[in-house]
């Protein structure tokens, strides 16, 4: 392993321990920063970006900032003072984290962001995300269907620090709330979390015995759901996520959980890189900063065609 290959390795793993490399890294680097990698978007989004920035012939930082806006602002120190040429995120936060954008920009330095938006435009050199909105509404118009159009429901949100959970919300209802026998009886957030999920959708049971769907802001929340309704045996109850994960696709084709519609986290994050490679050649990504990418419904006629977030042909 050569000197600066050395250095890089070195400078990836203080970071992600939370220390603060003071050296630079190889002459040409992005750093891909993003949530944990325990949830597989995010490790879908970072090896998505690594994958294409190697084809560009680039080194790369792999980064996670835990959802943590402090240790995210840490993580750009580590960036900028390692020298690389672009970063690649996803945010830890709407709000928080335009200062830390910000700052990489004062220093020179680009940032593309993926899957979540900020608050702020002129700030980052990109933002790509998935039409929430849109990929919302074909959830709801299946999950309404799977329901025969009534029935107790509930709705389990992400975090209120991201925009995601909101817009998704709002695509929900703008299309279960023009049916009149839909009637909602819980709405409560898990955080993106899995085991949130699981303790909720037991106390959600346990006041609407009644209840026959839940739709979720994502799947990792659906899982959680699903295994709740499990060791209660309701698995009549339709459930519907949000992602496109490996899990929920298997769960599908079992038959537990209904429906997901899946966002393009690896072709995203591939498309922030070659975006990045352009700016830094030319000063300029050549399109809007902000840009959506349409979703796609997943159920029992496509699942088997679903892999790490990615629909083949």
């Amino acid at each position: 392993m050569n000197l600066k290959r050395r250095l890089l390795v070195s400078a990836m793993a203080l970071a992600m321990s939370g220390a603060l490399p003071s050296f630079a890294a190889a002459a040409d680097t992005i750093a891909i920063i993003t949530p944990s990698h325990d949830n597989p978007f995010f490790k879908a989004e970072a090896d998505g970006a690594a994958a294409k920035a190697k084809e560009l012939g680039y080194e790369t930082m792999i980064l996670v900032h835990d959802d943590d806006a402090n240790k995210q602002s840490e993580l750009f120190d580590s960036a900028i003072a390692a020298g690389v040429k672009a970063i690649i995120l996803d945010n830890a936060g709407a709000d928080a984290s335009v200062a830390a954008v910000q700052k990489a920009k004062d220093a020179g330095i680009p940032s593309f962001l993926i899957d979540r938006e900020i608050t702020a435009t002129g700030v980052a050199a990109a933002q790509i995300v998935s039409n929430n909105y849109q990929g919302a509404q074909l959830g709801a118009e299946e999950f309404v269907k799977l329901m025969g159009e009534a029935g107790e429901y509930a709705e389990l949100l992400g975090k209120e620090s991201d925009t995601n959970a909101g817009i998704r919300s709002k695509g929900y209802h703008d299309v279960i709330d023009q049916y009149p026998d839909m009637k909602m009886v819980a709405q409560q957030t898990a955080n993106w979390s899995q085991t949130e999920a699981y303790t909720v959708m037991e106390s959600i049971l346990q006041a609407n015995p009644g209840i026959k769907g839940v739709i979720s802001g994502n799947d990792t929340m659906a899982m959680g759901a699903w295994a709740a309704l499990e060791a209660a045996g309701r698995t009549d109850v339709i459930v519907v996520g949000f992602d496109g994960s490996n899990d929920v696709r298997d769960s599908i084709l079992k038959g537990g959980i209904k429906a997901t519609v899946l966002q393009p986290a690896y072709q995203q994050a591939q498309l922030a890189v070659e975006q990045a490679d352009k700016f830094i050649k030319t000063g300029s990504t050549g399109v809007e900063e902000k840009q959506l990418m349409d979703c796609v419904l997943i159920n029992g006629d496509n699942a088997a065609k679903l892999e790490t977030f990615a629909l083949s042909n």
